[in-house]
C-alpha cells in the first residue's frame, strides 16, 4: 500500500502541521517565525515579532485557529487591497506609516479601520494629502445637502421625507392619511425648485417677482418716475394786493409704482403663508435667515400702508428704511441658483481666512492711523488734516483698501513715509488669504460641475455578508430535496447520473490500458 506524501507547503519553514498546533497551543507561536499573508493574491513574509510592534491590532492576534488561516499552503488570507496593505506592513517594520498617492483617501482610511489603525498615525509628509482627502469629503457632504434630488430610489426617497416630517412610524405602519401625501408633495413645489417641472415653474415665477419689485424699487427714486408735492398760499404783496404762490416741497413716486408693489407683495404674501402651512419643522421654519428676511420685507409692507393711512404726518425716514428692507429679498435667489449657494458655502469654509483678514485689516489700521497722527506733528504742518487719531483712522482704511479718495493726505516727509509703508502692507495683508478663498471655491465648483456630469442611477454593490446569506438559504432549500425519496431524489439522481458515467468510462480506459500494458510485458 502507498503511503500518501504530504502537500508542500510555500514557507521556509517545514513544521507539520499537528506539529505546529501542538506548539500554538502549548507554547505559542515563535517570535523568530515566518509568516505568510496573502492579502488580496499579493503574498508576503515577515516575522511575528514584527506584527506584535503594534499591539491591540488585527495583525498582532493573529493564530492558525482563525478561519482565514489555510492549512495547506501554511498562510493567512485576506480579501483587502494589496496595495494599501503595503504600507500597512511598512509601518509595522519601520514604525512611519506614509499615505499611497495612488490610492482614495475613504478607501485608505477604511483599510486602516479594518487593520485596526488610526488615521492620524500618517507621517507629516503624507499629512496634507490625507486632509485635501477629507476636506473632498466635506465638500461632497455639502454638495449632498443642496441636491434635493440625490437619492435615484423612489422608495428611500419617499422614506427620507416621511422621516424628515416626522412620520416615519405612520409610514411603515400603513396609516398615512391624505394631508400626509399632499403636504410633502406642496412643500417641494415651494421650497425644493428642482424635485419637478411644476416647481420649476413656481421658481420661474418667484424669481420674475423679485426682480419686478426689486426693479420697482429703484427706479420708483429716479426724478423721472416722480411727481412733485406742491403747496399753495397767498402771498400779501406791498399796497395790500394778495397774490397765489405755489411752492414745490418734494416729489412722490406715480402710482404705478404702488400697485405693482401690490401686486408682488400679495405673491410674497401667499408663498410665505404656503410655506409656512406646510413646512415640516414650524422652529426650524423660523430659524432660516432667508425666511426671516422674507417675513419681514413681507411686514414692512403691510406696516407701510397702514402708516400712510392711519398716521396724516408719518414719520419718512422710518417708512424709508422698512422699504429699504425689502431689497433683501434678492438673497432668496440662493435657493433658485447653485451659484450663489457655492459662493455662500465658499465663504463659510474660508471664514477662519476671513476673520484672520479682518484682525490684520484691524491692527494696521490702528498702528498706522497713530503712526501718521504723530509723523504729522514732528514737523511745522500747517495743513496738517490728521488732528486725531480717530479721523487718521478714515486715512487708513482708505488706504489700506487701495480705495484712496484722497480727501486726507500726509504732507510732511515722515507722514508720507508711513502712507508708503500703510498703502504697501494694505495690499499684502488683503492678497494673502484671498488664493485660500479662491482655492475653495474653485473647489467647491468643480466637484458641483462633476456631480453634474456623473450618471444618476449607478449600479448596486451587494454586501459579501448579504451574499453569504443568500448562498446559506439556497443550500437550505436544496438540503432537504436531497435527503427526501421519490421525485426529489429521483431528480437528484438524474442530476448525478453524466458525473457517475464519466467516472465508469475513466475507470474503464484506465483498466483496458493497465491490462495491455501488461500483456505486453
Amino acid at each position: 500500500m502507498r503511503t500518501r506524501h504530504s502537500i508542500p507547503r510555500y514557507s521556509t519553514t517545514s513544521i507539520p502541521l499537528d506539529e505546529l498546533r501542538a506548539n500554538v497551543g502549548t507554547s505559542g507561536i515563535s517570535m523568530d517565525e515566518r509568516i505568510v499573508l496573502n492579502v488580496g493574491g499579493v503574498r508576503h513574509e515577515t516575522y511575528q515579532a514584527t506584527l506584535k510592534k503594534i499591539p491591540a491590532t488585527r495583525l498582532s492576534r493573529l493564530t492558525p485557529s482563525l478561519a482565514n488561516f489555510d492549512p495547506l499552503l501554511n498562510e493567512y488570507f485576506f480579501d483587502r487591497h494589496p496595495a494599501v496593505f503595503s504600507m500597512i506592513l511598512n509601518y509595522y517594520r519601520t514604525g512611519k506609516l506614509h499615505y499611497p498617492t495612488d490610492v482614495c483617501g475613504p478607501l485608505f482610511e477604511e483599510e486602516l479601520h479594518y487593520w485596526g489603525l488610526d488615521a492620524s498615525d500618517t507621517e507629516p509628509c503624507c499629512w496634507m494629502q490625507l486632509l485635501h482627502a477629507k476636506d473632498t469629503q466635506e465638500t461632497l457632504a455639502v454638495l449632498d445637502r443642496m441636491d434635493a434630488d440625490h437619492e435615484d430610489d423612489p422608495q428611500l426617497r419617499e422614506q427620507d421625507i416621511m422621516k424628515k416630517f416626522g412620520w416615519e412610524e405612520d409610514y411603515f405602519q400603513g396609516k398615512r392619511t391624505r394631508w400626509m401625501r399632499i403636504k410633502p408633495k406642496v412643500w417641494s413645489l415651494f421650497e425644493e425648485p428642482y424635485s419637478s417641472q411644476t416647481a420649476k415653474l413656481i421658481a420661474g415665477i418667484s424669481v420674475l417677482f423679485i426682480f419686478i419689485s426689486i426693479v420697482s424699487f429703484c427706479l420708483k427714486t429716479h426724478q423721472s418716475f416722480r411727481l412733485p408735492v406742491l403747496t399753495g398760499q397767498n402771498i400779501t404783496m406791498p399796497g395790500g394786493i394778495i397774490q397765489p404762490s405755489i411752492e414745490r416741497v418734494s416729489t412722490e413716486p406715480l402710482p404705478i409704482f404702488g400697485q405693482i408693489e401690490m401686486l408682488c407683495n400679495i405673491w410674497f404674501t401667499f408663498e410665505l403663508i404656503i410655506r409656512f402651512i406646510c413646512c415640516p419643522s414650524k422652529i426650524r421654519f423660523f430659524k432660516s435667515p432667508l425666511n426671516m428676511i422674507d417675513l419681514v420685507a413681507t411686514l414692512s409692507f403691510y406696516a407701510d400702508a397702514m402708516m400712510v393711512r392711519v398716521v396724516e404726518d408719518e414719520p419718512k425716514d422710518v417708512v424709508e428704511f422698512l422699504s429699504m428692507i425689502r431689497i433683501f429679498r434678492l438673497f432668496k435667489l440662493t435657493q433658485h441658483h447653485q451659484g450663489l449657494q457655492i459662493l455662500i458655502h465658499t465663504f463659510r469654509a474660508s471664514a477662519k481666512e476671513l476673520i484672520l483678514l479682518v484682525f490684520f485689516l484691524i491692527l494696521g489700521i490702528v498702528i498706522f492711523a497713530a503712526l501718521v497722527y504723530y509723523a504729522e506733528k514732528m514737523e511745522a504742518n500747517p495743513n496738517n488734516q490728521f488732528q486725531s487719531i480717530p479721523l487718521g483712522l478714515w486715512w487708513a482704511i482708505c488706504t489700506m483698501t487701495t480705495v484712496g479718495y484722497g480727501d486726507m493726505t500726509p504732507h510732511t516727509s515722515f507722514g508720507r513715509l508711513v502712507g508708503s509703508l500703510c498703502a504697501v502692507m494694505g495690499v499684502l495683508t488683503i492678497a494673502l488669504p484671498v488664493p485660500v478663498i479662491v482655492s475653495n471655491f474653485a473647489m467647491f465648483y468643480s466637484h458641483n460641475q462633476a456631480r453634474d456630469k456623473l450618471p444618476k442611477r449607478r449600479r448596486r454593490v451587494l454586501p459579501v455578508e448579504q451574499i453569504r446569506l443568500q448562498a446559506r438559504r439556497h443550500a437550505a432549500v436544496l438540503e432537504p430535496s436531497g435527503s427526501q425519496g421519490g421525485a426529489g431524489g429521483g431528480a437528484i439522481r438524474r442530476r448525478n447520473m453524466p458525473i457517475l458515467l464519466e467516472q465508469l468510462n475513466a475507470f474503464l480506459i484506465f483498466s483496458l490500458t493497465w491490462c495491455l500494458q501488461f500483456a505486453v510485458c
